[in-house]
């Protein structure tokens, strides 16, 4: 087959020759002794014409073969991305026309004209283009060139297609995830051959191992340029770790190929519900921390001191502030002019005398000393 057609030209129609004409066999009268060979002979020109009948019945159908020669089927070989070309003949040895489609299997064919009319005594060539991919891999295949007539008859001729190219097996692991309880990833075939894969898991984690799975084959197949995205499942995965996963491919005749992820297993639930109970903690502290302080700055707090005095009882009625009488009373003066505590004017002082001595100038002392009174909240003045 010549390669990298680009334009089929159109089929070709080549009458057949014609038979010559036979001379007569008997132009002259037959004798006596002929006659008798002849009615000898009869009975076997029968039986050799009955006998020649199927042959010739079926010489006078159609048939398709490769063009150019004795081939009994056609072959094309060529590397990966290539076009061959080659021709193929239908004949038509009857005295009517014929109407064949043209059709291939197992490869692909482009014909020059799909449906062609082959008229009586005459021979067609098509001309066909067979096309190999561009990521096949290196090997043969089979294919088949079907033509059929308008009453359902088919004729075919196989077809034998080798890829060349080297072998070359090459696979690759890819994007590899954790998501929920599976592992994600992807296989690319690198090569030119279809692969196979064998796949191993491995986990560590940081107080070991979590995951161990030895080399199994996958029952996938890959052809050349292929990606397939697969998973694998991981029920058992950690609730809280650090883990390093690593997964590992190979094919026959492919070198291994390790891809990996660092995954972290945080159980999110848990870890909000502690979050919310530290929150919880830090603002009961918080209050805590404010109602002290506003203690110590001396505001109003029950059970606590008042107007400033630290022991929580408060200044007495009369009790002196910082050395000075308290309610404008003067040392001695009494209060509106009348005698405190039930004194009268110039009555004796009784028990009410302070340090025993006598007021204004007497024999006592010189003056009324200030007494505080635990009861009534005044001073009390000695009176004469």
């Amino acid at each position: 087959m010549p390669s990298a057609a680009r334009a089929l030209p159109r089929a070709r129609t080549r009458v057949l020759p014609r038979a010559g004409r036979l001379p007569p066999a008997f132009a002259r009268t037959a004798s006596p002794g002929r006659l008798a060979f002849l009615c000898r002979l009869a009975p076997l020109c029968l039986l050799a014409l009955l006998g020649a009948a199927p042959a010739a019945s079926a010489a006078a159908g159609w048939s398709v073969t490769p063009s150019g020669g004795e081939r009994p089927s056609f072959y094309a070989e060529g590397p990966p991305g290539t076009v061959l070309q080659d021709t193929v003949s239908v004949t038509n040895p009857g005295r009517a026309p014929v109407d064949v489609h043209l059709s291939g299997t197992g490869v692909r064919i482009a014909f020059a004209e799909r449906g062609v009319r082959i008229p009586a005594r005459t021979r067609a060539d098509v001309p066909f283009t067979v096309s190999v991919p561009a990521g096949a891999e290196p090997g043969d295949r089979s294919g088949t060139i079907v033509a059929r007539d308008a009453d359902g008859r088919t004729r075919s001729v196989p077809l034998r297609l080798r890829v060349g190219g080297p072998a070359l097996a090459a696979l690759t692991v890819e994007q590899v995830a954790v998501h929920g309880d599976r592992i994600t990833y992807e296989l690319v075939n690198r090569g030119t051959t279809v692969l196979v894969p064998r796949l191993a898991v491995r986990a560590d984690g940081v107080f070991g191992r979590v995951l161990d799975r030895a080399p199994r084959t996958l029952p996938v197949r890959l052809r050349p340029s292929a990606r397939l995205r697969l998973t694998e499942p991981w029920p058992d995965r950690p609730a809280l770790d650090a883990v390093d996963l690593r997964l590992t491919v190979t094919a026959r005749g492919a070198a291994p190929d390790t891809a990996g992820a660092q995954v972290r297993f945080v159980p999110w639930g848990a870890v909000a519900g502690g979050a919310g109970a530290v929150l919880a903690g830090a603002g009961a502290v918080f209050v805590v921390r404010r109602r002290g302080s506003r203690t110590a700055d001396g505001g109003p707090v029950d059970g606590g001191p008042v107007d400033g005095d630290p022991t929580g009882g408060g200044l007495a009625d009369g009790e002196p502030e910082n050395g000075e009488p308290v309610d404008g009373l003067a040392d001695g003066e009494p209060e509106n002019g009348e005698p405190v505590d039930g004194l009268a004017d110039g009555g004796p002082a009784g028990s009410g005398r302070a340090g025993g001595g006598p007021a204004d100038g007497g024999p006592g002392g010189s003056g009324a000393e200030q007494v505080p009174r635990s009861g009534a909240g005044l001073t009390a003045g000695a009176v004469k």
